[in-house]
């Protein structure tokens, strides 16, 4: 099925730029769940900060080719890992689509939305995209809140457009710097113990999700290849 709506403009960009970390452009390019690659770091936790009918923001207009005022539906959760704030999550689609094809977002309360994404065969996924966001982006007013002590200057996000029968939805993940704190220690290689633990374990690679629809191949940095499970075939 091909994706009708893009998530990149002259800002968000499929290819990360050159001055991230090889951490960074590693989890940037994920494909499948990320979810599902937290857990490998230790036990998520969701806790939804914002569902309500709201206006999308200018580079949501453009991407989802939406009239400015047109009513979305939002849904803004953080990601915690053993209690750690790791990713501040935005999610958006328009309100008709809301109560239609993904009405199942409004009933998700604490649940993952990669339970909806990654379990119906009929969701495709556009390029993943990112860009460094700054203070005057809404993403960085909203992801600083989760951030202890001096916010910097710019967070690292990534987003995507998924589309079920024609509607989009599109999904916005900030990573904080926890997440790059835990990765540049050591500890996030630990496949158990968890990530307020920092327990150095042997390297385990977190399970790879299927991509429904369409095929998106990890596109890391050859600096530093995303791990394989044994056996685990390569795109």
């Amino acid at each position: 099925m091909p994706i009708r709506f893009d998530a990149a403009d002259a800002h968000w960009r499929v290819a990360p730029l050159p001055g991230f970390s090889a951490a960074q452009k590693d989890w940037l390019t994920r494909g499948g769940s990320l979810t599902a690659h937290l857990r490998a770091l230790g036990a998520v936790a969701v806790r939804v900060t914002r569902e309500s009918v709201a206006l999308p923001w200018p580079d949501e207009c453009a991407a989802l080719g939406l009239a400015p005022r047109a009513p979305v539906w939002v849904r803004e959760v953080v990601l915690s890992v053993d209690g750690v704030p790791f990713v501040a999550a935005h999610s958006v689609t328009p309100r008709a689509a809301s109560v239609g094809v993904w009405q199942a977002t409004r009933r998700l309360r604490t649940r993952p939305l990669a339970e909806l994404l990654y379990s119906d065969s009929s969701v495709a996924r556009s390029s993943l995209v990112s860009r460094r966001v700054g203070a005057r982006h809404p993403l960085y007013r909203l992801a600083v809140r989760e951030v202890n002590g001096a916010p910097p200057h710019a967070l690292v996000a990534r987003r995507s457009v998924f589309e079920r029968h024609g509607a989009p939805l599109m999904v916005t993940e900030c990573m904080l710097p926890a997440l790059w704190a835990l990765l540049a220690s050591g500890a996030g290689d630990a496949s158990e113990g968890g990530a307020a633990a920092q327990a150095h374990a042997p390297h385990a690679a977190p399970p790879r999700a299927r991509e429904h629809g369409r095929a998106l191949e990890h596109t890391a940095s050859r600096a530093h290849p995303a791990p394989r499970a044994p056996g685990e075939r390569s795109c």
